[in-house]
Formats: C-alpha cells, sequence, structure tokens
C-alpha cells in the first residue's frame, strides 16, 4: 500500500478524528481541573497592616486565608509603637490568591546603640557635627575654669559622666562640659 493511499483511507481518517477527540476532551479536562485548584478568577484584598501588633495580624491573616513571614526589622520609627509592623509586601489592598504569604517588618524595641566618639580636647566647632552625624543630640552646656575656650573637656548623659566607646542609644542627648578661656 503507497503512502497516499494510506493518507486518503478510511482507517486513516477514523484515527485522525480519534485523536483530534481525545485531545480536545483532555484539554477541556484540564483546563476544568486548572479553574477549580487555582480559584480562576478568585482574589482576596490584602488587609492594612501598618501599626497593628502581631497578635492582631495573626488573626486579621487567618480570617482572610493568608499567612505571613517576619523579616528582618528595620530602623525604630516613634510614630508606631513597639513590635508593630510598619511595613508589608504585597501592600495594603493588593489582590492576591489565598494563602499567599504577606511579607512584615516590625517596628524594633527602640533606638539602635551607636559608639560615642573620642570628642574629648577638641573644639566645641568640631565636636557639634560629628555627634549631630551619629544623630545625637547636644544637650545643656556648662563652662568650667580652663585655658581651653569652647575645648570639650566632659561629656555626661542624664547626670552620668561618659567616656568615648560608650554605646548610647540613637538620639539620646548629650551634655556638654567646655572650657571657659580662664586659668
Amino acid at each position: 500500500m503507497s503512502l497516499v493511499k494510506f493518507l486518503t483511507s478510511k482507517v486513516f481518517f477514523k484515527q485522525l478524528a480519534l485523536a483530534i477527540t481525545a485531545i480536545v476532551v483532555l484539554s477541556f479536562i484540564v483546563l476544568r481541573w486548572l479553574n477549580a485548584t487555582t480559584n480562576h478568577g478568585e482574589f482576596i484584598t490584602v488587609p492594612d497592616l501598618k501599626g497593628k501588633s502581631l497578635e492582631t495580624v495573626k488573626i486579621e491573616l487567618e480570617d482572610n486565608n493568608l499567612e505571613f513571614q517576619l523579616q528582618d526589622s528595620a530602623n525604630y520609627n516613634p510614630n508606631y509603637p513597639k513590635y508593630s509592623v510598619i511595613e508589608q509586601n504585597p501592600i495594603a489592598g493588593a489582590q492576591v490568591k489565598e494563602n499567599r504569604k504577606i511579607y512584615l517588618i516590625l517596628n524594633p524595641s527602640g533606638y539602635r546603640k551607636v559608639e560615642v566618639p573620642n570628642i574629648l580636647k577638641r573644639t566645641f566647632r568640631q565636636a557639634k557635627p560629628q555627634l549631630q552625624a551619629l544623630e545625637f543630640k547636644i544637650g545643656k552646656i556648662t563652662y568650667i575654669d580652663n585655658i581651653g575656650k569652647d575645648v570639650v573637656l566632659g561629656m555626661k548623659h542624664e547626670g552620668k559622666t561618659l567616656s568615648p566607646g560608650t554605646l548610647l542609644p540613637l538620639t539620646s542627648t548629650i551634655d556638654l562640659v567646655l572650657g571657659n578661656g580662664n586659668r
């Protein structure tokens, strides 16, 4: 039997029709199965979690069939309570599928600690920008008799004498003791 006779025979057309029918039926079944298992067209709106505690977030996400994962905490933000959410991804109002992970960044319990620089025996003019660059605040300035005018002779925090290298929380206030230029 030649190839041309086979391609025009009834057996070939029956087999071709069966193959096409099988592909169409199989495609229809697979598409229906995908629609059912992926919840096609069904979305959940991500709630706004900023400023909420971890316990509240857990309850709210479980009610919406969502999960959460904590990421590293960020720098302390005084506008939010301690250990509350300050960032989330995806953002509030986004449309996601159920069981999607929401990534959270929490507010730490306080500012990170920074080492106090050695500004002793430096002028106030040199010491001030160095302290401000490390986000320390300059508090009360007192003067004592010393030949070096406006030279930093000591540092205090909350009434206690500080030495260089001491760790203090960011934005702490440092009081300075300066020389007045008198012998």
